[in-house]
């Protein structure tokens, strides 16, 4: 049974892929999500009245937290020691908190993962922190922005 699939051998087994012969580049990846809520929601966030804390901060330390740990939330993920993660908001309209995350290393493998990991968390954190005052949050649209660096090349998402 063989597969394209490079996670799966010959036999359809699973397998961490090996990179052991790969040549370390720089690897970056850029990934976003959006958190949809009420305007009144969202205008605690940005005051920062949000009776649990700082929405922003926690949830920027929780992605970066969340990045670290990428290998031990997703099964076939290379643990990466991260040289940078950075994560930004932005408020779209008086309904959307987009938050967005890029990480960075020189290594052997890409870190897209841990740049998803980060906004998933991220956005989860948006939506504890919230749950109290807005139940009705929806997050949405995970997904990767940009990478770069590696054999596969660059990629950019268009619109």
């Amino acid at each position: 049974m063989s597969s394209s699939l490079s996670h799966f051998d010959a036999n359809g087994a699973s397998r961490m892929v090996d990179v052991s012969a790969k040549p370390p580049t720089l690897r970056v990846a850029k990934a976003s999500s959006r958190v949809r809520m009420r305007p009144e929601t969202l205008r605690l966030i940005q005051d920062r009245q949000v009776a649990k804390g700082d929405v922003f901060e926690v949830a920027r330390l929780a992605g970066i937290m969340a990045a670290k740990r990428t290998a031990d939330l997703i099964p076939l993920c290379h643990p990466l020691a991260l040289e940078a993660i950075e994560i930004g908001f932005a408020c779209h309209d008086d309904t959307c908190l987009e938050i967005v995350a890029e990480a960075r290393i020189t290594g052997k493998t890409g870190v897209e993962m841990e740049a998803l990991v980060a906004v998933s968390a991220a956005a989860l954190t948006v939506y504890d922190m919230c749950k109290a005052v807005d139940r009705g949050m929806v997050i949405e649209r995970i997904r990767l922005e940009e990478k770069a660096g590696g054999a596969s090349g660059h990629f950019q998402r268009r619109g």
